[in-house]
């Protein structure tokens, strides 16, 4: 009896801790309100926060309903909390005036912290290139440093049953382990090639290729682009990258593979960037030149139709 007493009242002492623990727990993961001026943005965070349709949308979202989703954020030993989840939500509710935020606050290592910051926005629509090279490489380098670092990107990776570490963070994306790396390639181009990629200017095969030039060899790449007006095809980046790792690349030479004529371009009419230069502000961008350039050309074509029609 006395025994079977004792085991009576050590179990009803485990439920006790348990449940205090499951309080604690509840606890943690509690929703706060916490004043926007006390959020701040995840160190390096590699997506972009933009101000276009979409976000509107989501302005227009918050000033009706609220923040429906809650963030979630970690304590800053500063003081002040870093978002891991909802840069976007915040930056909609200071759009629309809010003073506080819904937030649950999360006790997390800097590796765990990255591993859901890259999770949570991959879940994202309309992901930019560059955001899913820089997020690829966070995460992989956080799985390396929590299981150790492997001599080589695409190795085995100790502790996650025989797998590639570039294989660990494909899963759940959708991705090959050879696109991850292909996706991390592109976190080597300089910025502005970076934007171009983004904005389509250069196409995602290429841009990889393009990737192994240094940063002088992209720069000069970069201006004879500019000077060819000419996107590089898959071919022509992957002779440049030839050209550069036979020690033959310069800016003459990636100037005269920009300048070929492609099968789909022979009646394509370049004008130099300099000599485009001569007719207009410094200040103008390439688009604003163009733009120009075909309202006057409309001008002309209107002005010949009606002298024909004479």
């Amino acid at each position: 009896m006395p025994k079977s007493s004792l085991n009576v009242s050590l179990k009803g002492a485990d439920d006790i801790f348990s449940t205090e623990e499951s309080r604690q727990e509840q606890q943690r993961e509690q929703v706060q309100q916490i004043p926007i001026g006390e959020l701040f943005p995840f160190k390096n965070h590699p997506f972009k926060v933009l101000d276009d349709e979409s976000m509107q949308r989501t302005v227009e979202s918050v000033e009706q309903y609220g923040v429906l989703s809650p963030l979630i954020a970690r304590p800053r030993p500063e003081g002040g909390y870093e978002i891991i989840s909802g840069h976007r939500r915040q930056h909609a509710a200071q759009l629309a005036g809010l003073d506080t935020l819904p937030v649950i606050v999360r006790q997390m290592d800097d590796d765990a912290a990255v591993l859901l910051m890259v999770d949570s926005n991959l879940q994202r629509e309309n992901i930019l290139p560059s955001e899913r090279g820089f997020a690829y490489k966070m995460k992989l380098e956080a799985i390396e440093r929590t299981v150790g670092r492997p001599k080589n990107v695409g190795q085995v990776v100790p502790d996650y049953f025989g797998k590639r570490s570039t294989e660990v963070v494909a899963e759940g994306t959708g991705e090959s382990y050879k696109q991850v790396q292909r996706f991390i390639r592109l976190t080597n181009l300089i910025p502005e090639l970076l934007d171009m990629v983004d904005e389509k200017k250069i196409a995602f095969n290429p841009a990889v290729e393009l990737s192994y030039l240094d940063e002088a060899q992209q720069r000069d790449f970069l201006e004879a682009m500019s000077d060819t007006q000419n996107a590089p095809s898959l071919s022509q980046a992957q002779r440049l990258k030839k050209l550069a790792q036979e020690g033959h690349f310069s800016y003459d030479v990636a100037f005269a593979v920009m300048g070929e004529e492609k099968k789909d371009e022979l009646d394509k009419v370049v004008i130099k960037n300099d000599t485009l230069r001569k007719y207009f502000p410094r200040s103008y961008t390439p688009k604003q030149m163009e733009d120009t350039i075909i309202k006057l050309l409309e001008q002309w074509q209107r002005k010949q139709q009606r002298q024909n029609e004479r």
